[in-house]
């Protein structure tokens, strides 16, 4: 069972790294809602870890409050915990978050849930480039159209979503795994864009190489 545990009270939840996104949108009572849009990506709840999330608008380590991972070495480590009281020592957490898998792959990771009386998904023709200043919680572009998702209180939901005025509602989650059929990575003139991957001048791509990693993270790899 890939939901491991699930706390509505205390709004976490816990799955294995090979959780596909839209089980977890599945599992979840009415009014919580994981750090991610209801759409599936390639590598699951794990993959979209170790890529550091996709097309939030906020900072997605912040969501990810503990995982046990397996090192480069084989060492299997746990890290964070279901809250911040419960670190002790060196948190690898949020250094594993986008690492691309330099620091290993994800056996299990603990979510933070937000509560939310609406969700919306719209869609739109436009670009990243042409978008009006918006809240949504999530934004990305896939080809020539734009996506806005979010969710919260009725009124907010709309104030986010009227960025675009003349967009329509998504009726399903969408499956992006076609759309990535060697996992998705960063690279040129891929077919998806968020902001995270224009600051960087590049799009999310099919496969991908992993990112130049710094030789401080580097040692910190080497070291576990």
């Amino acid at each position: 069972m890939p939901i491991l545990e699930l706390s509505p009270s205390d709004q976490t939840l816990k799955v294995t790294g090979d959780t596909p996104l839209l089980e977890v949108y599945a599992a979840l009572p009415a009014g919580l809602y994981p750090p991610f849009p209801p759409v599936e990506l390639p590598g699951g709840v794990g993959g979209l870890v170790s890529r550091g999330g996709f097309g939030q608008n906020f900072f997605f380590a912040a969501e990810v409050l503990g995982l046990t991972f397996i090192s480069p070495s084989g060492q299997r480590i746990v890290a964070g915990g279901r809250t911040v009281k419960n670190v002790q020592g060196y948190d690898l957490t949020r250094p594993f978050v986008g690492s691309f898998g330099a620091l290993g792959h994800a056996e299990t990771v603990t979510l933070r849930l937000r509560p939310g009386l609406s969700m919306r998904h719209v869609v739109a023709p436009g670009t990243l480039e042409t978008l009006p200043e918006s809240v949504a919680r999530f934004v990305w572009q896939h080809g020539p159209d734009l996506h806005l998702m979010h969710f919260g209180p009725f009124r907010e939901v709309s104030r986010a979503l009227s960025a675009l005025p003349d967009s329509a509602e998504v009726p399903a989650p969408a499956d992006l795994n076609n759309v990535f059929p060697q996992g998705i990575g960063l690279g040129l003139h891929g077919p998806l864009h968020d902001f995270r991957t224009k600051r960087l001048g590049q799009s999310w791509v099919s496969g991908g190489e992993v990112p130049p990693i710094p030789a401080l993270f580097a040692r910190l790899a080497a070291s576990l």
